[in-house]
């Protein structure tokens, strides 16, 4: 009798340790899935910055005209910007 005494309180023992076990358990699964929620909505979050940000890119390049090409610079050897004075020459009486 003893050993079936000492195997029932073994049994419920075991079943009410399982039993308040589950809402820790439930939560920390709970917490784990609310986790993952967040990093998949983070990182889809970013893909459409990302995204976001190549279209304003795009529209930008499209919307600027293309800039005229630079004058090419003038040689030094070419005619001055501004007239040079001949030297005078003496005039003769």
């Amino acid at each position: 009798m003893q050993k079936t005494l000492a195997y029932a309180v073994m049994l419920a023992a075991t079943l009410g340790l399982a039993a308040c076990d589950k809402p820790s358990e439930n939560a920390a699964e709970d917490a784990r899935e609310a986790q993952s929620e967040a990093q998949e909505s983070m990182n889809e979050a970013a893909e459409e910055r990302s995204e976001a940000a190549q279209e304003r890119a795009e529209e930008q390049r499209q919307q600027t005209p293309e800039p005229m090409p630079a004058p090419a610079p003038e040689n030094e050897s070419e005619q001055p910007a501004t007239p040079s004075t001949a030297p005078a020459e003496p005039a003769n009486q």
